[in-house]
């Protein structure tokens, strides 16, 4: 298994896409650095690059490169939460275009899937976390739920060795704003 870690790795290097297992469910992926890597992903949904795209990343010290203020809260909710849940930062910095909102936000979600942390860190980089679906299809939550013309517009795929146990749902997501203030979106 670690040959496919590096085979994805080195793929994404290159500005591909991976389909992959998230800590939710199965989604598109790419270094979220990479500007032609983040178009590839929105052509492959047919989305609106005017939608912005979730980020994981594999803890406190890369959420704090990748978003300009990180208020207090938004660690708590980190440390404490028991599921899977994406922030949404009022602005990020040194991502791709696309990746953040028109106003500069970002929506990061810090992983504890076993998978997700070990491409992170060998990438050294936040990777794009988004339902590897045709934007308005639904969602899959296993990989014989994604689409063939999903699967053969991708770079890597993953196994299914690496799913782990995600929640097969989508996260929870939280605004916090640089004030603290918290809304709950979803």
């Amino acid at each position: 298994m670690e040959d496919d870690v590096n085979q994805i790795v080195e793929a994404l290097h290159r500005g591909g896409v991976m389909l992959y297992p998230t800590d939710t469910l199965w989604g598109l992926g790419c270094d979220a650095t990479c500007e032609a890597a983040v178009a590839k992903i929105f052509a492959i949904k047919q989305r609106s690059d005017a939608k912005s795209l979730i980020v994981l990343v594999d803890g406190e010290e890369m959420l704090s490169r990748h978003v300009r203020h990180v208020p207090k809260p938004a660690l708590d909710i980190v440390r404490l939460s028991n599921t899977p849940q994406t922030i949404i930062y009022s602005e990020g910095t040194d991502l791709a275009s696309g990746v953040c909102a028109a106003d500069g936000s970002v929506a990061v979600r810090v992983t504890s899937h076993p998978f997700c942390k070990k491409i992170i860190r060998c990438l050294g980089r936040p990777v794009v976390s988004t339902s590897a679906n045709i934007s308005g299809d639904t969602a899959p939550r296993t990989l014989a739920e994604v689409a063939p013309a999903v699967r053969q517009s991708v770079d890597v795929q993953v196994s299914e060795a690496w799913e782990g146990q995600p929640t097969r749902k989508p996260s929870g997501i939280i605004r916090i704003d640089t004030d603290g203030r918290v809304q709950i979106i979803r």
